[in-house]
């Protein structure tokens, strides 16, 4: 009766960021202005690189691509939550649990390697501009989102099945918003240690590895930069990136934030309101970032809505 119960489980108890009814209302509409906006902001900048054949270029191709992962990457955790602070129920069946722990790493990890392309597209477009078309041609344009696709889903696909071979026993609270896999893996009775290297492992590789890159690319591009002779020149080539230098601070400072200074606190609920920062507010922020000081983005955006009416 013990392995049975240990191993038949169908649901786990997501805790959410706070337990009060009395907060359940502002958190509701909170959490529903945030993906309205994200799904919104991310969609016009989606239907502007589309319209727009000024913006057919590698730089907004990347952009585009990273907008839909942002629309899919909250989707997968908000509108569950917003269910069920509606229901009141804290309730996620263990088959909804995997899927929700597969696309979150799947988005999750997608975002990071378009960030590392995108870095790489401007390296290319600030340190070698002479040979900018030819390198960043359509073909790897192309493989190198289709790879990070690939690399990603093969990557939550692992991290899942090794949930699946986890045993569970009576204690299924979620101190979290969503089925983040750190914390469904503290749940289990059976041993982890394979999970936590397979996840060490991971996250050396599929995290480490592109910020490295990114990391590289910036140093050369903040070379090619102090070596414009004129003032003028620097500030344009800045300018083409600082967008996307916005961006990745945003997103690596906050994933940082949660998973190394936030360590010691994986059983509160610090963990999930810290997440909040890189899973929802990030994503809601990009488009925002990206349009405000980019003169081609609201040109097309102006373009759109002008030729709607």
């Amino acid at each position: 009766m013990g392995t049975e119960n240990e191993t038949r489980i169908s649901e786990f108890l997501l805790l959410g960021i706070s337990e009060e009814s009395r907060w359940q209302p502002f958190l509701f509409g909170l959490f529903l202005s945030m993906y309205l906006v994200t799904v919104l902001g991310n969609l016009l900048i989606i239907l502007a690189t589309i319209s727009d054949s000024h913006l057919h270029t590698p730089m907004y191709f990347f952009l585009s691509n990273l907008s839909f992962v942002d629309i899919c990457f909250t989707s997968t955790t908000i509108p569950k939550m917003l269910v069920n602070i509606q229901t009141q129920s804290k309730a996620i069946t263990y088959e909804g649990c995997i899927m929700q722990i597969y696309f979150f790493i799947l988005f999750g990890v997608l975002d990071n390697f378009l960030l590392t392309v995108m870095a790489y597209d401007r390296f290319v477009a600030i340190c070698h501009p002479l040979h900018y078309t030819v390198i960043m041609n359509r073909q790897l344009c192309v493989s190198l989102v289709l790879a990070s696709w690939i690399t990603s889903a093969l990557n939550s696909l692992l991290q899942s099945l090794m949930v699946l071979r986890l045993s569970f026993c009576t204690d299924l609270e979620i101190p979290h918003f969503f089925c983040e896999l750190n914390q469904v893996v503290l749940l289990a009775c059976s041993d982890t240690f394979p999970n936590d290297m397979v996840m060490y492992f991971a996250a050396g590789l599929l995290f480490c590895g592109p910020l490295a890159g990114i990391l590289y690319s910036y140093s050369k591009i903040v070379s090619s930069i102090r070596a414009i002779s004129s003032a003028q020149g620097k500030y344009k080539a800045f300018s083409t990136c600082a967008s996307h230098l916005s961006v990745v601070s945003l997103f690596y400072c906050t994933c940082l934030g949660v998973y190394f200074s936030s360590s010691a606190t994986h059983n509160s609920h610090s963990s999930a309101t810290a997440s909040v920062m890189y899973s929802v507010v990030t994503p809601m922020l990009n488009p925002f970032i990206y349009s405000l000081r980019n003169k081609d983005i609201t040109g097309a955006l102006r373009r759109l809505f002008v030729g709607k009416l």
